[in-house]
């Protein structure tokens, strides 16, 4: 785990243990929650929309929803 932690590769990690399959390693590496924690910070993109519309003042939009439940 910590080799894992530590952000070594784990083919390095298979061949440290002398494993000779990379699916023997996988059964004993478990992504802690700082692990988990750090992957979903990487993968966060701040998304820039820009101003929305105001709906209420789409004139056929509220029509199609005032038409909806009818």
């Amino acid at each position: 785990m910590h080799m894992l932690q530590a952000e070594i590769n784990l083919v390095y990690i298979r061949d440290f243990l002398g494993h000779s399959n990379v699916t023997s390693t996988e059964i004993y590496a478990r992504a802690d929650s700082e692990m988990k924690r750090k992957a979903l910070e990487s993968a966060f993109v701040e998304l820039d929309i820009g101003e929305l519309p105001l709906w209420e003042k789409d004139g056929e939009m509220m029509n199609w929803l005032q038409n909806l439940c009818r």
